[in-house]
């Protein structure tokens, strides 16, 4: 009988290739979504042998006890995840409610059950907002927003709860991921640059680390597999830093568009960003942010099959069809 494995945030843009990887790969896939009304869409695939769970931060003991029955591996990717504007009263303890506090629950309640290992996919902004150079698992931890404090402190829930029960813990930290199906700023970005409009980003020259889907997949499934990783942390990319600029030529250059990047100065971008509320986005558009990935190459032998341009290549290629598909009617969104 196949391992059986507990994904959670299974409809979403990783947990859903994650889930079609390891059913790929003949294991038993338990796949945990927060709406019992999109399982039947997401397990309509003939054939597919993924059974499908309702299992989130409201879940009782009892509830996640009967999830966790017979599985041998969680990879626990399901959060509250950043978001531009929060309305919330309290956003960073709606941040630890759902980040922090039920992923030390069902740590203790997987250990409780005889887990062996429980994954655990944590994000970079553990590490800060910015970097001029690569950061490293052993920099000191520099979360600046309420999300990012939450990812921290459920790594250190992991690891108490680790030292207390014998849980195996791993932990992925990981920078901007894209892919088909994408959302956010890269969807965003990638609209911008099919419009054709002038991008007045010419002048930036920062370098930030992302990671393509199916990469942060396969470094998933090498914490799974390998004893090394048991109480580790490792932070991925696809190994190739871009400046925002040489990002916005890739992809251009994939979709056939031509692109302007006017050389606008930095400090009038950053103005710019102040004045419509956008100063967030302004910094992530001009700041660095790099990460050595070395540690889980040298430990793991791990390295991402996929190349930064291959990963562009497939992320336009869905775009575009997403876009003739809309123009038609064909399509009505896609699962984020």
């Amino acid at each position: 009988m196949a391992d059986l494995i507990l994904v959670t945030g299974a409809s979403g843009f990783i947990g859903s290739a994650l889930c079609r990887r390891l059913e790929g790969e003949g294991l038993g896939v338990q796949a945990a979504v927060r709406d019992r009304s999109k399982i039947p869409v997401l397990s309509s695939s003939e054939g597919s042998t993924v059974e499908w769970v309702v299992l989130h931060d409201q879940s009782s003991d009892e509830e996640t006890r009967q999830a966790l029955k017979g599985v041998q591996t969680v990879f626990h990717l399901a959060a509250r995840v950043h978001v531009m504007k929060d309305h919330a009263a309290d956003p960073l303890g709606e941040f630890r409610r759902v980040n922090r506090e039920w992923t030390e629950r069902l740590a203790r309640l997987a250990a409780e059950q005889g887990m062996r290992r429980f994954v655990y996919l944590s994000s970079i902004k553990v590490n800060g907002e910015e970097s001029e150079t690569p950061l490293t698992e052993q920099d000191v931890p520099r979360p600046q927003d309420p999300y990012g404090i939450s990812k921290w402190e459920a790594e250190q829930a992991l690891a108490a709860v680790s030292s207390e029960t014998g849980l195996e813990t791993v932990v992925i930290r990981s920078p901007l991921v894209y892919g088909p199906g994408v959302g956010g700023n890269f969807l965003s970005l990638l609209k911008l640059i099919q419009s054709g409009l002038p991008l007045p980003l010419g002048s930036v020259r920062n370098r930030r680390s992302l990671i393509y889907r199916e990469n942060l997949v396969d470094g998933l499934m090498a914490c799974v597999r390998e004893p090394r990783a048991v109480g580790q942390t490792y932070l991925v990319s696809d190994g190739e830093d871009l400046s925002t600029p040489d990002l916005i030529r890739r992809i251009a250059c994939v979709m056939g568009r031509s692109v302007q990047l006017w050389p606008v100065p930095m400090t009038l971008l950053r103005v710019g960003g102040v004045l419509v509320g956008q100063r967030g986005a302004v910094a992530r558009l001009t700041g660095s942010l790099q990460i050595d990935s070395s540690k889980i190459r040298r430990e793991l032998g791990w390295s991402p099959p996929r190349s930064v341009d291959q990963g562009i290549k497939e992320t336009v290629a869905w775009f575009l069809k997403l876009g003739s598909q809309r123009e038609t009617g064909a399509v009505a969104g896609t699962d984020q």
